[in-house]
């Protein structure tokens, strides 16, 4: 999708809740991961694993989907409470070439912590230079169209769950969606079930049904 597809499309196409038509925008193949072992020791490489979506490689960056940036801070927030802020330090987590920059000390600091170089920049011991100035710069301008369209209640939030209850579920999984949704929607206030039933009859009137169903057998239990 280009940026001008972008602006112009029928609905956000930065809203989590909508999904991009692959015969409209088919997938392109960008690599390949291979995994080609198993971890030896599941709390070192598993659970001490940060990954962090704000860490990306030149000529990749966010969009403006507002739950991809959320998580762009919170990922890194949530390793500096869990792991410490030298969790970069960790096996799994080094790079495999060493980082050059004038982070020190910390909690968990169990490195070289920079050795007798100077933390500050510039300085007159050659340390290390910054990314130049290309690489900082966003290549992306956000244009007005896109900022502007936080609300979505113009949009279609119909079709698309339409199409999944109707050509991607089997009975079996309608079934267990309906049970799930009832599950939690018995215990709110009867007027609040009334208007998701509504907006569930929006989508499908068999889905509207069978969640009504789960709930007065809930209700009757």
């Amino acid at each position: 999708m280009t940026f001008e597809q972008a602006a112009k499309y029928r609905y956000n196409p930065f809203d989590a809740t909508k999904t991009w038509s692959e015969a409209e925008f088919p997938l392109i193949t960008v690599g390949q991961v291979t995994l080609n072992k198993n971890p030896t020791n599941f709390f070192a490489q598993v659970e001490q694993a940060a990954f962090d979506p704000a860490r990306m490689v030149r000529g990749i960056e966010a969009s403006p989907d507002k739950l991809l940036q959320g998580r762009l801070f919170s990922y890194m927030d949530t390793h500096h409470h869990r792991l410490g802020p030298n969790h970069m330090l960790l096996p799994i987590n080094r790079p495999l070439k060493p980082a050059e920059n004038t982070q020190r000390d910390g909690l968990n600091q169990f490195g070289e912590n920079g050795g007798d170089s100077p933390n500050y920049y510039p300085n007159s011991f050659k340390g290390p230079e910054p990314t130049g100035k290309a690489a900082q710069e966003s290549q992306f301008v956000l244009e007005k169209e896109i900022v502007a369209r936080f609300e979505s209640g113009d949009d279609d939030n119909y079709s698309q769950p339409a199409d999944m209850w109707k050509n991607q579920l089997d009975p079996g999984a309608r079934k267990r969606l309906s049970e799930n949704i009832a599950a939690s929607l018995c215990q709110a206030l009867p007027r609040i079930q009334k208007k998701m039933l509504n907006e569930f009859g929006k989508v499908s009137k068999d889905l509207q049904r069978m969640v009504e169903q789960e709930i007065k057998k809930r209700q009757n239990y």
